[in-house]
C-alpha cells in the first residue's frame, strides 16, 4: 500500500536526508536541502527471495550485431556533434546559459526534420504557443510541419505521446517545469526533475523516437538538478558561448552513440544560428599579425583541429598583489605556467599584472595550450610579436620540458591549409626536455616545423629576435636576463 513519506533532497547534488540541515554533506553546499513529499510502495513479500518476478532471458555475447540507424537533420554541425545523425529511441540532453540559444537551435533543427518528412514534436513547458510561432516567424519556419503545444503536466504529455500516430523526434522544452502530480514537490526540484526525465524516456525508448530535454544550468555553468538526469540519457550537450560574442559552442561530453567532446560551431545572425563550416578561418579573422602577446593556436576538439589565437598581456602591476585574469582558459593552469617561467626560465612574472583571453569565446581546456600561453606571455613581456605565419602547440611539464601531445599531423595539416609556414612543436627526438638550441626545423605539408625541446627555446627565440632590447630594457627585462649569459650583463 502507498504511503506518504518526508525527505529532505539537496537540490543540488540531489542527496537525501532523514532531517533537515543547513550544509548538504555530499556537496558541501549550504541551504539547498528542502523537504520533499512522495509516496513510496511496500515491496511485496519474497521479491529478495526471487518469487514474483519473471525471468530474464541471457544470451552470450558474442552474437549479430545490427547496424544503429541515423536520421539526418540536415544542420552539419548538429550532425557532426551527434556522431552523424540522431539514432531512434535515444535521449538527449541539452544545457545552456540563458539566452544563449538552445530553444533556437532546436527549433531550426525541427523545422529541417519536419521538412524531410519527420514527425516532429515541440513540446514547451516557459512559453505559449503564440510565442514560439513569433520565434519560428523570425527563423523563416512558418511553413514547416512541426507539432506544437504548451504543457507542464507530464501524465498529460506522456498519454499524449503515447497515444495517436508515432512521432519521429520530441522535444521538451524545459525539463525543470515539468511535473508528476503524483509527488508532492514544485516543479524544478530533484524529485520531480529526476521523475518526469524518467517518465519522459521511457515512452522515448517504448515509442523509438528521439527525445530532446532542454536544461536550465547554474552559475557555475553545470547542469541544475541531481547528476543522476546526466547518466539517464544517452548524449549530453552543451551550448558555451558569450552573450557578447556572435560564435556559439555545441559541445558534447557524453555521447553513447558517438565521439565525446565534439563540437559544433555556430554564429549568431538575424536569422538565427547559421552554421560554420570553418571555424578556424572565423576565428582567426580579425586577428592582427604584427601586435606582441598575440599567438595562434593550433586546438584539437574532438576530431576537429581548431586554430584559434590566444591573447596575453603582461603590464607592470601597481598593486601589492599583482592580478591574474584568464577567459576561456583555466586560470590555475595559467598560475602554472607562469611559475614555470619564472623558475626555470628566469624570467621576472611576480611584479606584473597578467591577463590572458582566448579570442572568439572558445573554451579552451586540453593541456597543448600550455606552450602557446607562454609564448604569448615571453611576447608580450619582451615586446616582440610572434612571427604572424607561426603556429604553437605542446604541454609544458612542471620543470619546463615541451611534452608531445595527440595528432601532431592533423593540427599541421590544418595550419598548412589556412596559410601558415612555421610551428613550433613539441620535439620528437629522445632527447626531448633536454636544455639547450631547438632542433633544426624540418619541412612538413609546407610546414617549416621547429621542435622545442624546453621552454627556454622559446625565450631564446625572443632574446635572439630582439637586437635593440639595449634601447629599452624596461619593455622586456626578464628576457634579457634568462637569454644571456653572465658576462653580456656584466659587460653592458
Amino acid at each position: 500500500m502507498a504511503k506518504a513519506t518526508k525527505t529532505f533532497v539537496c537540490q543540488n547534488c540531489g542527496a537525501a536526508y532523514t532531517r533537515w540541515q543547513g550544509r548538504c554533506d555530499s556537496c558541501g553546499e549550504w541551504n539547498t536541502i528542502i523537504e520533499e513529499v512522495g509516496k513510496s510502495e511496500a515491496l511485496p513479500k519474497g521479491v529478495s527471495g526471487g518469487k514474483g518476478g519473471r525471468k530474464i532471458e541471457f544470451v552470450d555475447l558474442k552474437g549479430a550485431v545490427s547496424q544503429v540507424p541515423r536520421r539526418l537533420t540536415g544542420i552539419g554541425e548538429l550532425d557532426r556533434v551527434f556522431g552523424g545523425g540522431l539514432v531512434a529511441g535515444s535521449a538527449i540532453l541539452v544545457g545552456g546559459d540563458p539566452g544563449i540559444g538552445k530553444s533556437t537551435v532546436l527549433l531550426q533543427a525541427m523545422g529541417a526534420l519536419a521538412k524531410r518528412g519527420a514527425a516532429c514534436v515541440y513540446i514547451t513547458g516557459e512559453e505559449s504557443v503564440d510565442q514560439v510561432r513569433l520565434r519560428a516567424g523570425r527563423l523563416d519556419l512558418r511553413d514547416a510541419p512541426v507539432q506544437l503545444a504548451a504543457a507542464t503536466n507530464v501524465r498529460d504529455v506522456v498519454a499524449s505521446l503515447d497515444a495517436g500516430p508515432i512521432r519521429d523526434v520530441v522535444v521538451i522544452d524545459s525539463i525543470q517545469t515539468m511535473y508528476a502530480d503524483t509527488i508532492d514537490s514544485a516543479p524544478g526540484t530533484v524529485t520531480q526533475v529526476r521523475t518526469a526525465a524518467h517518465e519522459l524516456i521511457r515512452i522515448a525508448k517504448h515509442r523509438g523516437f528521439t527525445l530532446f530535454l532542454v536544461g536550465h544550468v547554474t552559475k557555475e555553468g553545470t547542469l541544475a538538478g541531481p547528476r543522476v538526469l546526466e547518466h539517464m540519457v544517452d548524449t549530453v550537450l552543451y551550448f558555451e558561448g558569450d552573450r557578447g560574442h556572435q560564435f556559439r559552442i555545441l559541445r558534447a561530453v557524453k555521447n553513447r552513440f558517438g565521439a565525446t567532446d565534439e563540437i559544433g560551431v555556430f554564429a549568431m545572425t538575424d536569422t538565427g544560428l547559421s552554421e560554420v563550416a570553418n571555424p578556424s578561418a572565423l576565428f582567426l579573422a580579425e586577428r592582427r599579425g604584427n601586435v606582441s602577446g598575440s599567438c595562434v593556436f593550433a586546438g584539437l576538439e574532438g576530431s576537429r583541429p581548431v586554430l584559434v589565437e590566444i591573447q596575453a598581456l603582461v603590464a607592470p602591476s601597481v598593486l601589492g598583489t599583482p592580478r591574474r585574469a584568464a577567459v576561456g582558459w583555466d586560470s590555475g593552469r595559467l598560475n602554472m605556467i607562469i611559475a614555470v617561467l619564472e623558475t626555470r626560465c628566469g624570467l621576472a612574472l611576480g611584479g606584473h599584472d597578467i591577463y590572458l583571453n582566448v579570442a572568439g569565446g572558445l573554451r579552451i581546456n586540453e593541456p597543448a595550450a600550455d606552450l602557446a600561453v607562454a609564448t604569448a606571455l615571453v611576447s608580450s613581456l619582451s615586446g616582440e610579436p610572434v612571427p604572424a605565419d607561426a603556429v604553437v602547440f605542446g604541454e609544458i611539464g612542471l620543470s619546463g620540458e615541451v611534452r608531445a601531445v595527440a595528432q601532431r599531423d592533423l593540427r599541421l595539416k590544418e595550419a598548412a591549409k589556412l596559410g601558415f609556414r612555421r610551428a613550433w612543436v613539441p620535439r620528437q627526438s629522445a632527447k626531448n626536455g633536454a636544455k639547450g638550441a631547438p632542433e633544426p626545423a624540418t619541412t612538413k605539408d609546407g610546414l617549416s616545423v621547429r621542435g622545442i625541446g624546453h621552454v627556454q627555446d622559446v625565450v631564446m627565440q625572443f632574446a635572439e629576435a630582439k637586437p635593440r632590447a639595449k634601447a629599452a630594457p624596461a619593455q622586456a627585462p626578464g628576457v634579457g636576463r634568462a637569454a644571456r649569459p653572465a658576462s653580456d650583463e656584466t659587460g653592458d
